[in-house]
């Protein structure tokens, strides 16, 4: 990406730890109209879920589990319209916080993370809830939560915390910051 396609895009990150609210979040934004591009790992996981590959099987690997995500990322955000506003269920930073979780280098992932979106919306942690695709502990999930952060604000993005509310007091608090 060019500067002069760094400071018009409308991409917008919605992050935070897992079971944070951020698929459901992002299933409303879809519904009112806006883009939406689904979290990575998830669509790692449903892939190779389908091929009958469980999830446990596929992340015994966790950090390379993280590179495939990672890779799915970059692809799809090469196709993801740049004169359009876009929801991300996670950035390319996010891997950031997965790679240093797993003991991975993250130097590159570092430069290439930089300036690629408008604004973060940082979701701040619901009650944790095992499902498929999320195997973390509680514990990883608060190193996480820091983590994740902490990296956006290092690589000098705007962070917006939305706290535990509603989905539509969620959904309000974005509104606004968008505008």
């Amino acid at each position: 990406m060019n500067s002069k396609t760094q400071k018009t895009l409308q991409w917008y990150v919605i992050t935070g730890g897992p079971s944070s609210g951020k698929t459901t979040l992002l299933n409303e934004l879809a519904l009112s109209g806006f883009h939406v591009v689904p979290e990575a790992a998830r669509v790692l996981i449903d892939r190779y879920n389908t091929q009958g590959i469980s999830t446990q099987e596929l992340r015994k690997d966790e950090g390379k589990f993280q590179k495939k995500a990672l890779r799915i990322k970059l692809e799809t955000e090469k196709k993801t319209p740049k004169d359009r506003v876009v929801f991300f269920d996670r950035g390319v930073p996010d891997s950031i916080a997965y790679y240093e979780i797993c003991d991975l280098d993250i130097k590159e992932l570092m430069k290439i993370s930089k300036g690629r979106y408008a604004k973060i919306f940082f979701l701040e942690q619901l009650p944790f809830e095992k499902d498929y695709a999320r195997t973390e502990c509680e514990e990883t999930v608060e190193k996480l939560n820091d983590k994740l952060k902490k990296t956006y604000i290092e690589l000098g993005y705007s962070v917006v915390d939305i706290p535990v509310g509603s989905v539509e007091e969620r959904l309000k608090r974005i509104f606004i910051e968008i505008e």
